[in-house]
Order: structure tokens, then C-alpha cells, then sequence
């Protein structure tokens, strides 16, 4: 149950860093409103995970899985520009996620 918990809280890492961008330094009220609400549930389910999932390796997924979602939906709505060597990257920190999850 905690890893399903930790790849949700994931998720929401790239919910709030895509609403935190999208706020516009808070000046945009529902961007930032759904910053402070994903922020804290990703946050919760982080630390719920981290009394299972030794902390090194549950951050570490956190953080991949946020870096990956943020950076694919960049690219996928055009803020970003999309290259084949970017996606290898990401598929780069896709496998060391899964492989941390393999070890532990």
C-alpha cells in the first residue's frame, strides 16, 4: 500500500509544480490553490510511505516520478520542446525508479 501511496504522492508532485508554473508567483487564484492542495496531499503520502520505504529511496522515487510527469507534460502542451535525447533521458530516470524499487 505504501508504494501505491508513494507513486500517487508522485503525481501530485508534478500536479503542484505544474500548478506552481501555471500560478504565475501567485497571482492567479486557482493554479494556486491547486498548488497548496497537491502540494500538501503529495507531501502527506510521502511521509506516509517514508514510515515503510526507507527515506533514501522513497525521495528519490518521489522526485523521479515528479521530474518525469512535469517534464512530459511540458512537452506534450508545448512549453518545452520535445527531442528524442530528452525523452532518453527520462526513460533514463524512469529505469533508475523502477530499479531502486527492484533493490529495495
Amino acid at each position: 500500500m505504501e508504494w501505491v501511496i508513494l507513486i500517487l504522492s508522485g503525481v501530485l508532485e508534478a500536479v503542484w509544480a505544474t500548478a506552481l508554473g501555471a500560478s504565475k508567483n501567485f497571482r492567479r487564484l486557482w493554479p494556486s490553490i491547486i498548488f497548496v492542495v497537491a502540494m500538501a496531499l503529495s507531501m502527506a503520502g510521502l511521509a506516509y510511505a517514508m514510515t515503510v520505504i526507507p527515506v533514501g529511496t522513497a525521495y528519490a522515487v518521489w522526485v523521479g516520478i515528479g521530474a518525469v510527469l512535469t517534464a512530459a507534460v511540458a512537452m506534450v502542451t508545448g512549453a518545452e520542446k520535445a527531442s528524442l535525447i530528452r525523452v532518453a533521458l527520462l526513460l533514463g530516470i524512469i529505469g533508475c525508479v523502477v530499479g531502486l524499487k527492484a533493490i529495495g
